[in-house]
Formats: C-alpha cells, structure tokens, sequence
C-alpha cells in the first residue's frame, strides 16, 4: 500500500520552524546630491539663479567701464546714453501688442543685453583682439577684430537669450501640430497626446488664418525679444564710448589750455561726434543687426517644413553679423564711407525691418 499522498510533492519543513517572509528593508540615508537636486526642482531656483548671474555680472560690467572711463566719465555716459532709450523701448512696446511677450521675458532680455551680453563681449573682444594682434600684427589685428570677431562675438552673445525666451513658440506651433495629427488620425496617439490618447481635440484644427496669425505674432516675437536685448546692448556699449570720448576731451583740454580756463563745446569735439553717430543716428542700429537672428529663429521654430526650420535660424544670424561687420567696417573708413553705407545699407534695411514690423502688428488678431 503506498503512503503518498495525491496532492503532490511539498516541500520539506524544518521541524520546529515556520515560513517566515522577509521584512521590508529600511530605506538608507539620502544621498548627499538629493537635497540639491530637490533645491534645483525648485519654481524659484531658476529666477534666482538667473538673478544672481545678472547681478554679478552688473556688477562686472560697472567695473570694467569705470575702469576705461573713471568716474566722472562714467557718470556723463550713463547720462548721454539714456537719452535715446526710450524712443527705442517705445516702439518696441508698440510692436509688443501684437507679439504679447510676457513682462518677465522683456526684463530678462534687456537685463540680458545691458549686463550678461555686455560682459562677455567686452571679455571675448579683448581677447580676440590681442590673439589677432599678435598673428597678424597691430593694424590687421584690430581691422580683423572689428570687422569680423567683435560682430560674431556680439550677435551670439546677444542671441543667446533669444533661444531661451523664443521657446514657447515652438511649443505652441507643436500643440497646433498635434492637433492637426489627431483631427487627421486619431490611432497616432504620440501625436495628440496633450489633446488625451484616443479622446476627441476640443475644437477644430487649425486653419490656414491660424497658421499664418502664429506666423506673424512669432516674428512680431522675434522682433521684440531682440530689439529689447539689443537696447540693453546698446546702452551699455554707448555709456563705454561715450564716457571714454568725454575723458579723452578732459585729459586733451586740461593739456591745452589749462584748469582755470571755461570749457566750451569745442573742447568735447570727440564726445560730440560719437553722441551724433551712436545716440542720434544710429539708435536701431544694435536692434536692427539683432532682429536678423530673431527673425530667423521665429521662422525655425515655427516652420513646418524642414529646410527653412534648419536654415534659417543660422541664416539670420549670419546675416545679423555681416551687416553689424558692414556698420563696423563702415565706421572705420571715414565719414564719406560711412555716410554712403548708411545711406544705401543701413536705411533701406532699416524700412524693410518696419515694413516686416508693420505687417506683422497691422494684421494679427
């Protein structure tokens, strides 16, 4: 007779023990980088990171302009160069209208343009400029220098924002997108998925008028985002220049004709010129070299074909420096060259950049 049984083998127990389950492992120490990487995630890190960069570098600039024009320099170019800023800024929020760029993204752009921008050229120019004057000789060095690395050096520094603040355009033509791939298929789930996976999109896609209005608001964006930087820009380089001019007149008048003498407004001929040049005729200058690069990258973050996204974000910044190493080439020749690139350059493609302004604000929403 056999003694197994029918419920099939079990497995054998010790005598005396019980199955027993492991208990749950206490969870170790936090490493050291989570607490930072919690810090990081923080709403309020970003702003305050970008706020202590900002600062540092205000701090930075002030320091390496007073230290090219001292102080009482410094104190008539931040006088001198203020003057054409609200013209500037005035337009600007006129355009703003239709572009409807946030207040916090037109602060960052001019703080931007005025401190981080301002910082990093002055540093990278100086240093292009020794490295090419010592390859290829004082006079080439500085001709090279101004003709080609201070405007690549200063358009990408200005650029550099544009990337960061024109980036909810690209997200807005995405979800347009997204749209349109789920009113055409809803099965491409990936496609619509901020409209929900397999659910109907709220509304009708896009129309062409839909399109096109994302369009203009995008270059109306660029415009804006890059003529508020590029005033920033411009602000501080002009109180550079300016202070510079205004000590150059001090130090060449108290040589000629004394401390007892009463200045007149011949002994500041230098600081009179390049008020004219930079304050009076040429305010949109910096904006206008730097609305090529936002321009382009409103194109290349709205574009829905692929050859204008790729190109024309590098086109516009290579045209953004061509015309700014055109202004510097012409501004080293003479007056008479000067007035002839202003004259057949800078003024039609200052209209042609009002035009592009003009239609994109007259026609949106």
């Amino acid at each position: 007779m056999s003694s197994g049984s029918s419920d099939g083998p079990r497995a054998a127990v010790v005598p005396g023990s019980e199955p027993t389950t492991a208990p749950p492992s206490a969870p170790g120490p936090a490493p050291a980088w989570a607490g930072a990487l919690a810090a990081l995630r923080h709403p309020l890190a970003g702003p305050a990171a970008s706020a202590l960069l900002l600062g540092a570098c205000a701090v930075l600039i002030v320091h390496l302009v007073q230290s090219q024009t001292g102080t009482t320099g410094l104190l008539v170019g931040l006088g001198l160069a203020v003057l054409p800023v609200p013209f500037v800024l005035g337009a600007l929020t006129w355009l703003n209208q239709s572009a409807q760029v946030p207040a916090r993204r037109l602060a960052l752009c001019l703080a931007w343009g005025s401190c981080a921008a301002t910082t990093a050229a002055l540093l990278a120019n100086g240093w292009a400029s020794d490295y090419l004057t010592a390859l290829q000789g004082s006079a080439r060095g500085q001709t090279l220098g101004a003709e080609f690395a201070t405007p690549l050096i200063e358009e990408t520094a200005k650029g550099v924002v544009l990337v960061l603040t024109m980036l909810p355009l690209r997200r807005a033509a995405r979800g347009r997108s997204g749209r349109d791939g789920a009113d055409g298929n809803a099965g491409h789930c990936g496609e619509a998925r901020e409209d929900g996976c397999g659910q109907a999109p709220p509304g009708p896609g896009p129309t062409r008028a839909d399109r096109a209005r994302l369009r203009r608001r995008a270059v109306a964006s660029g415009i804006v985002l890059s003529g508020i930087t590029a005033c920033g820009f411009a602000f501080t380089e002009n109180v550079l220049y300016l202070g510079r001019a205004f000590t150059d007149d001090q130090r060449q008048r108290l040589d000629s004709i004394g401390l007892g003498m009463s200045p007149s407004l011949r002994d500041y001929d230098d600081t009179v010129h390049t008020f004219v040049l930079r304050a009076l005729l040429s305010p949109f200058a910096h904006p206008l070299f730097t609305a090529l690069t936002g321009v382009g990258l409103a194109v290349t973050l709205t574009a829905r074909r692929r050859w204008p996204a790729r190109l024309a974000a590098p086109g516009g910044l290579l045209l953004a420096v061509a015309l700014h190493g055109a202004w510097n080439t012409a501004a080293g020749r003479g007056t008479h060259e000067f007035l002839l690139v202003y004259a057949l350059l800078m003024v039609p493609c200052f209209v042609l950049l009002t035009g592009l302004a003009l239609w994109s604000h007259g026609r949106s929403p």
